[in-house]
């Protein structure tokens, strides 16, 4: 009996010291039709098959906001998140969806960037944001990433959703379905080029991708530039179309280990082949830009990886 509660006890201990062990690893994305989705499912492979006793696991979010607050609240290790969300959750605006500073908060690196991508159908005649007025747009879900950019734009705009005849707050493909359907005009989609709901659209009907101009995005200010979403990225836009852009980043919490950060920073940038293959939006990844103009503190794991490469001295 002595020696039976023994094995019992030698194979509980075992199964503890296992579970201890094991490096749970949850990705935030976002909605399965956008880039971080496709991009975060390639990382749970990455991740899986090179941090030793790692689980990993990829989950579907409504982005940037959501995934900020989850990282808080430690319910994550790595988020994909835009510029612009973070800086907010760091400053803890309350009109941004935040109650109070995410002080937990740190960056891994830059990635690629968003492109506030304004595409109509061409029935709807909208040729400018002007003529979004009394027609029907989803701006994102609400309080997403795309949806406080959708804000960004309405300001420097000198327009408010009020100006809008119809307005939804709805993911990419759910807003895309409704323009296909003749219930929407057009849809704002912060991500990166090439999304996969957006081809859907043009693929199905004939779209107009609206110009954001210079003067509104320097209205925009810090952390907007002014981006190009290049000809033929849709079918049926024969012509490059100025936009806002903003940096998208990878971020983690502070009590994520050292040793962690560094390899999901290593693993990360020295794996750009698989994600290119998952989505074309990250041809734009440059590890050189990676440590540049962190909206919020670099964790030290990150720090350490990026002094190795001799981007931070």
């Amino acid at each position: 009996m002595f020696k039976k509660i023994t094995s019992i006890l030698a194979a509980l201990m075992f199964t503890v010291s296992t579970s201890n062990s094991a490096e749970f690893i949850n990705i935030l994305t976002g909605g399965t039709s956008g880039v971080y989705y496709p991009l975060g499912s390639a990382l749970t492979k990455i991740y899986g098959d090179n941090i030793k006793d790692s689980k990993v696991q990829v989950q579907v979010t409504k982005a940037s906001v959501e995934n900020l607050v989850l990282l808080q609240e430690g319910k994550a290790e790595i988020a994909f998140v835009l510029g612009d969300a973070a800086k907010d959750a760091w400053e803890g605006k309350e009109d941004a969806g935040f109650k109070g500073k995410l002080d937990k908060l740190r960056i891994i690196g830059a990635i690629y960037p968003n492109y506030i991508q304004v595409v109509a159908s061409k029935d709807s005649k909208i040729k400018t944001l002007a003529d979004l007025k009394g027609k029907g747009l989803s701006v994102g879900a609400a309080k997403s990433g795309t949806e406080l950019n959708s804000r960004a734009l309405f300001a420097a705009a000198g327009m408010t959703y009020k100006d809008l005849g119809k307005i939804e707050y709805l993911p990419y493909q759910e807003s895309v379905e409704l323009i296909k359907n003749r219930q929407l005009d057009a849809t704002l989609q912060s991500s990166g080029l090439g999304v996969a709901s957006l081809k859907d659209l043009a693929n199905s009907l004939d779209i107009t991708v609206v110009s954001v101009p210079d003067a509104v995005v320097k209205k925009m200010g810090a952390p907007f530039v002014s981006g190009k979403i290049p000809a033929n990225t849709y079918k049926g836009q024969t012509e490059d179309v100025n936009t806002a852009a903003v940096v998208n980043y990878l971020v983690t919490r502070k009590d994520v280990s050292d040793a962690t950060a560094y390899q999901m920073t290593k693993l990360f940038y020295e794996n750009l082949p698989a994600l290119v293959a998952a989505h074309s939006a990250a041809q734009a990844i440059n590890v050189k830009d990676a440590a540049k103009n962190p909206p919020l503190p670099i964790h030290p794991g990150a720090i350490k990886y990026y002094k190795e490469k001799g981007l931070i001295k």
